[in-house]
């Protein structure tokens, strides 16, 4: 069932007008919030935990702008395929690309982390439109057809897939051929990362982007992806997280994973109603029991 609404989404997405497939995501995706009361409850928790004092009417215009966004996301995912370096010229502002070439010049490739927020899956699209080696690890979704899906559309763009369940070996590879290896730090699938403070709220956070730093001596490049007001998209390639390596291993990462975590958070405040995040965050259960 859902693989078919995906392929409904596709053939919409395909056959209307940009704007018009907008339009219709806007729509559904209302349709959506009302009938997921579970969803849209877990939205406005976040955002409470986000924006403490905050008042309710406020958080509620970012909450209903959550899931618009969220359907316009589904929209560019779909349409990957007449996704072209002519769109990507026209449609996506890259600011300090400059980072990624320096430290690429380094030799020891460079590890990229975002989080669930704008349309990451696009900014793979537009790193490798412009010349960009790039990995993405990808969790493997339930659903094999889906999970297919999902690779395919990766993959027809240059963008090549590591499977969660093969990532450290193949990351480690990545890195070695000096090539940019991209992950999502805002969601530890395990339970297996490092607890830190989250908008001042404990929580797991991955370990990976610390420790491939710590082991390669490579740089993170915090990334994004974000949606603007007239539906173009700037890709911010922000400051490098420099690697840590003092005698105490552990302290060394943490305190990488604590400066992800300061990125993640400034740039989550600045655009709340762009972080994809449809359950409570801070409950104690790995994401990938879902």
């Amino acid at each position: 069932m859902l693989f078919t609404l995906y392929k409904i989404g596709i053939f919409l997405a395909l056959t209307t007008p940009l704007k018009t497939g907008y339009a219709i995501a806007r729509f559904v995706s209302t349709l959506y919030r009302f009938a997921s009361f579970r969803d849209s409850r877990a939205v406005m928790d976040n955002l409470q935990a986000i924006f403490p004092g905050r008042d309710i009417a406020s958080l509620k215009r970012i909450r209903n702008s959550v899931f618009f966004n969220f359907g316009k996301y589904l929209v560019d995912f779909f349409r990957f395929s007449v996704i072209d370096k002519d769109y990507i010229d026209r449609y996506v502002t890259v600011e300090g690309r400059h980072y990624l070439g320096q430290e690429l010049k380094k030799g020891k490739g460079v590890i990229l982390t975002s989080a669930h927020i704008g349309n990451w899956e696009l900014g793979g699209i537009a790193l490798s439109a412009i010349g960009v080696p790039l990995d993405v690890v990808a969790l493997i979704h339930k659903h094999e057809n889906i999970d297919t899906f999902f690779n395919r559309q990766r993959n027809i763009k240059g963008v090549k897939v590591i499977p969660v369940g093969a990532a450290v070996r193949r990351c480690f590879k990545s890195l070695s051929e000096n090539r940019a290896v991209a992950l999502l730090s805002d969601r530890d699938y395990f339970n297996n990362g490092f607890e830190v403070d989250f908008f001042g709220k404990k929580t797991i956070i991955p370990k990976g982007p610390a420790l491939f730093s710590r082991k390669r001596q490579c740089s993170i490049l915090p990334i994004f992806m974000l949606r603007n007001a007239d539906d173009t998209f700037t890709l911010k390639i922000m400051k490098p997280i420099l690697p840590v390596a003092t005698h105490n291993e552990h302290e060394d990462l943490i305190k990488v994973t604590n400066d992800v975590v300061r990125v993640m958070e400034d740039v989550i405040r600045r655009h709340p109603e762009q972080w994809f995040v449809f359950r409570r965050y801070w409950q104690r259960i790995a994401w990938g029991a879902e």
